[in-house]
Order: C-alpha cells, then sequence, then structure tokens
C-alpha cells in the first residue's frame, strides 16, 4: 500500500473572501467568475475600494491543489503537497493549515524572502466567486519543491492547471508527471479556469504529455478544451486527452467517464452562497472515494455531496469535523 493517496503540486495561496454586488464588479474591471492574475498594487487598489465591505473569510490557506489534498487528507486518504511559500506570516499560516490537516509538505528547512501568494475572492449574490490573485513567491515554484520519493510513494499525483502561468511552475508539473509515470503512479491533471484553457492551451498540452489517467474540469474548461459548443463532441475530445475524466455541471450534477463508461452524476441541491472551493472540494473528495477502492459513480456521488456542503457556506473548506462526519454519512464508517 502506498503512504500517500494523492500527491499534489500548486499555489500557496492565503484567500480574503468579500461579499460585493455585480455593479462592483464592473466599477473595479473585474471579469466575473474567472481567475486574474493581478499584480500586488492592483490588489491592494481592490482592496482599498472594498474598504469597510465585510470579510467573510480572511486569512485562511487556499489553493486549488491545496485544497484538493486538504479536502482528501480530512477525508481520511494521506496526502503531501508541494508548494512555495515565503519566511511571512502568511507562510506560516499556510503551513500551519498543512499540518492541522494532515497533510505532509516540502518545507523542511529555511524559506526564501518574499512574499507569500494572496487571493481576493469576490462574492456575488448568485455565489459567483471571482478571483484576483497575486502569485507573489509562488511564481517562482520550481522542481526543487518536488519530493521524487513522496511521488513514488503516492497512488495519484494530481497537477494544477493553474501552474501553466508560471514557466518553472509548468516546469516543475511537467516533471512531476514525469516521475510519476517512470514510478508507476497515476496522473491527474485540473484545467482549474477556463482561461487558462483558452490563453495557455499549449502550456496545458505540455503538462499533459501524451495523455494523463484522469482529469478534472467544469463544462465550460471541456468544452473550451475541444474547442466545440457541444459536450458530447466534448467529451469524445476528452477521451483523446485522459484515460478518464469528471466533468462538473454545477446545478445539473456531473459526467464521470472511468475509461469505459459515462455516468451521469445526479447533483447535491442546496442552496448555494459561495461556489469558492467547489472544484477543489470536488476532486479531493473524489480522489478520497477512488483511491478507497470505490467506483466512479460512487466516488462521483460522494464528490457531489462534498461539493454541496462547500457551497452552502462561505470558504473553500468545511469545518474540520465536517469531513469525517461526511464520510460516516455517506459512507456509514
Amino acid at each position: 500500500m502506498k503512504k500517500y493517496k494523492a500527491y499534489g503540486i500548486g499555489a500557496a495561496l492565503v484567500d480574503t473572501e468579500i461579499k460585493v454586488v455585480d455593479a462592483e464588479l464592473e466599477q473595479m474591471n473585474v471579469g466575473k467568475g474567472l481567475m486574474t492574475l493581478v499584480d500586488e498594487a492592483r490588489q491592494r487598489e481592490l482592496l482599498e475600494h472594498l474598504a469597510g465591505h465585510m470579510v467573510k473569510a480572511s486569512h485562511a490557506s487556499g489553493g486549488s491543489a491545496g485544497n484538493s489534498m486538504i479536502a482528501t487528507a480530512q477525508f481520511g486518504g494521506p496526502t503531501f503537497m508541494s508548494c512555495k511559500v515565503s519566511n511571512d506570516p502568511d507562510g506560516d499560516i499556510y503551513i500551519a493549515d498543512l499540518e492541522a490537516a494532515g497533510v505532509d509538505h516540502c518545507f523542511n528547512g529555511e524559506r526564501a524572502a518574499g512574499t507569500t501568494g494572496k487571493c481576493l475572492v469576490l462574492i456575488t449574490p448568485d455565489a459567483e466567486r471571482s478571483m484576483n490573485t497575486f502569485l507573489g513567491i509562488s511564481e517562482t515554484l520550481s522542481t526543487a519543491e518536488l519530493d521524487a520519493e513522496a511521488i513514488a510513494a503516492s497512488e495519484y499525483v494530481y497537477l494544477e492547471g493553474y501552474l501553466v502561468t508560471s514557466p518553472s511552475g509548468r516546469a516543475a508539473a511537467i516533471k512531476a508527471r514525469e516521475i510519476a509515470e517512470a514510478s508507476g503512479v497515476k496522473t491527474a491533471l485540473s484545467f482549474s479556469d477556463p482561461g487558462m484553457v483558452e490563453f495557455f492551451r499549449e502550456g496545458i498540452a505540455e503538462m499533459i504529455g501524451d495523455r494523463v489517467d484522469l482529469i478534472f474540469c467544469n463544462e465550460d474548461e471541456a468544452l473550451g478544451w475541444a474547442q466545440t459548443k457541444s459536450l458530447d463532441v466534448a467529451v469524445e475530445r476528452l477521451k483523446t486527452t485522459a484515460d478518464s475524466f469528471v466533468i462538473t455541471r454545477g446545478s445539473k450534477g456531473a459526467l464521470a467517464f472511468d475509461g469505459q463508461t459515462l455516468s451521469e452524476i445526479p447533483p447535491h441541491k442546496v442552496m448555494a452562497v459561495d461556489t469558492n472551493g467547489a472544484g477543489d472540494m470536488f476532486a479531493g473528495a473524489f480522489l478520497y472515494a477512488i483511491t478507497r477502492g470505490e467506483d466512479f459513480p460512487t466516488a462521483g456521488r460522494f464528490a457531489s455531496l462534498a461539493a454541496g456542503k462547500v457551497v452552502a457556506s462561505y470558504g473553500p473548506r468545511l469545518p474540520a469535523a465536517d469531513y469525517p462526519a461526511l464520510r460516516r454519512e455517506f459512507f456509514g464508517e
């Protein structure tokens, strides 16, 4: 049995969530529902504009792959995370959150000077999240942060699509995949955001290589990757990219392809207030379920339940006690 269920690599970010209305997004020229890379000055400008708003989740660790690895670990599947933070208070918070969740990590010595990445998450009344990300030191994530032994000791390597925006981060993702392939470890990749597929298509293709074992994406990302408006066409295109995949569809549920059968996953109906972290939770819960031996339809239903729980409250994750409770509710253990 492998030591880790999954090994994640991605940007380490500290989230600040703020409730806004659509008119304010327009005033600030923020792209709704997207992840936009910004510099520190732009992020500060946005915060100044929003002074006085109620901050719903300040100084909580985030980052797509990190959220997923924390979810898998909290459900009971040990994970490892490769990322990069600075020797600053936000870096301390990020590492503490990983350790509190039981996630092993690559930090075993001095951290570099600089600024830990930050993400300003703007939540509109329709529960949509619009992210403005200053990568900080995460932009320099590289192969130096990889742990080949931990990769070999994992069932899956999970690559965050956002890494495509950083040359060194993309190279690290490619190297992690190559180490995994050489070690007989399965590979998974999240497209992360429609903008990654649209504007960094060639880089995403480099990260995928010949193909990966598993892709996570939402419907917009699937359509963008296939360059089509037909979901059926997108499904066939994804079959040439990965051995298996999951396409999340929000309130319409999800589609899960296990290499042979395409299954429809029903949605877990809730009143959504914040979709930040929904895809990350889905991926983390799905990885937990399949690495404990569940089939794709079962894993999809569990992941849908978990994602439904996270969108019903603010923040990208659940309180720690909710993970084992959710596992017991679904699996009866």
